[in-house]
């Protein structure tokens, strides 16, 4: 796909005339799909798909158009043509944009990252061999990703990962299942049979009677895929420059020094560890690592080229949205096995669910625990755990009652596929909380 990216590409920028710019951005991919239920393959599929989004510019006037390729060089072409026809006729009658700003140093890159993709039918003989006796419903989502940036000021970018991921429940009766994830660039068998075969040891907790405790506050321990939850909403509004410099951060204490979080909550926006690509959209570098909570303290955030221009600092690399990509929060040192151990008393949380801002200026969030959420007692799991609501804000969860995070970091792949497979990933420890508020 980079030939066809790249020559297309080229030939846009052929249309220009006079002080034209163009800018081309490329999203592909070649992903095989097999959807699982009760342990059997439902749908398999494969899908490649290639679009590209053409910019024409003259002076701080813009107009945009995206575009799916067809892989036929004559009819894209042709679409091309006619786009920026299009665009060229409609930019003197759009406003010129104040904040328009793009990449006029040219910085290319071409960064490419294999790995050890199962074939579609390796996956579905270890998946159905490793589930063999449960009701398991999941997606498994293989193959490669493709980015690609090129202007017309010679600036050539191009990104391609490998990636996998298998998302996954393993369902016991009524409301009662275990809700699991696997991904990476490297498909081993083994650990796909181990994280199944945890899945089922959960699942036999699920059998037996449901306790239902009163609200209050209660020890936790979050997982992983908790955590990741509570992050992400961190990450919606939080870490923004643009929300920041507005007063309307969801961390806006944090940043103006009235609050902190635990010295053990250190988050970063790590694009080296990640599968988003190294530039954004306007051609802007992303750096491999950018600190925006240092030891629970407010160290940076992400800036995207429209703040940049409107507050006349560097971008460095966000979208629009300025959140986060590929998203780090920095392991501790509580061994994960012994997690239960020092947890002793208290609420083992699988998941997260439906959440919510109940007061945003305050980062308090509620939601509902769901999925392998169980009682804990004397470190040792004793009964599932009843639905129930908590309602707790970030200071709390991530400052004064933080007791620790985990050494060990679970990676984990956003496992959205809505028009296309998502790049956005998270290396998340899970957390052991003093204190957890449910509500109901």
């Amino acid at each position: 796909m980079k030939d066809l990216f790249f020559d297309l590409a080229d030939f846009a920028i052929a249309q220009l005339t006079g002080k034209e710019v163009l800018l081309a951005n490329f999203s592909g991919e070649a992903s095989n799909f097999v959807r699982f239920n009760r342990g059997r393959v439902r749908q398999p599929l494969s899908v490649r798909q290639a679009y590209l989004t053409l910019t024409l510019i003259e002076g701080q006037r813009h107009d945009g158009v995206t575009l799916a390729l067809t892989g036929n060089a004559e009819q894209d072409r042709a679409a091309i043509a006619h786009a920026i026809d299009s665009m060229r006729a409609d930019l003197p009658s759009l406003p010129e944009d104040p904040y328009l700003l793009y990449a006029t140093d040219a910085q290319s890159s071409d960064h490419a990252r294999g790995g050890k993709l199962p074939a579609p039918a390796q996956a579905i003989d270890d998946i159905v061999r490793a589930a063999g006796g449960l009701d398991l419903v999941g997606l498994f989502a293989s193959g490669p990703v493709y980015r690609g940036f090129a202007n017309s000021l010679g600036q050539r970018n191009w990104h391609a990962v490998d990636s996998f991921l298998f998302d996954w429940s393993v369902y016991h009766a009524a409301d009662k299942a275990v809700k699991c994830n696997y991904a990476g660039a490297d498909w081993e068998r083994a650990e796909l049979a181990r994280r199944i075969d945890a899945a089922r040891e959960q699942l036999a907790h699920l059998a037996r009677p449901v306790k239902t405790i009163a609200p209050g506050d209660y020890r936790a321990y979050v997982t992983p895929a908790a955590l990741d939850e509570l992050l992400w909403m961190l990450n919606w509004g939080g870490v923004s420059e643009k929300d920041q410099r507005t007063q309307q951060s969801v961390l806006q204490r944090l940043v103006d020094g009235e609050a902190q979080l635990s010295p053990q909550v250190t988050l970063r926006e790590h694009t080296a560890r990640g599968l988003a690509p190294a530039f954004d959209d306007a051609g802007f570098p992303r750096p491999a690592a950018v600190d925006l909570i240092r030891a629970g303290r407010h160290a940076g955030s992400l800036v995207s080229p429209r703040t940049a221009r409107e507050y006349g600092i560097e971008p460095n690399g966000a979208d629009d949205g300025e959140s986060m990509h590929s998203m780090e929060l920095a392991a501790g040192d509580l061994p994960q096995s012994d997690a239960l151990a020092a947890l002793d008393t208290g609420i083992y949380v699988g998941n997260f669910h439906y959440l919510n801002y109940s007061d945003r200026p305050s980062a308090r969030v509620t939601g509902m625990t769901r999925f392998a959420t169980f009682w804990v007692e004397h470190g040792r799991i004793a009964a599932p755990l009843a639905v129930m609501r908590f309602d707790d804000t970030l200071y709390r969860m991530l400052g004064a009652r933080l007791e620790g995070l985990t050494r060990e970091s679970e990676w984990i792949l956003n496992a959205s596929t809505y028009g296309c497979r998502s790049v956005e990933t998270s290396r998340v420890p899970g957390a052991l909380l003093t204190g957890l508020t449910l509500t109901l």
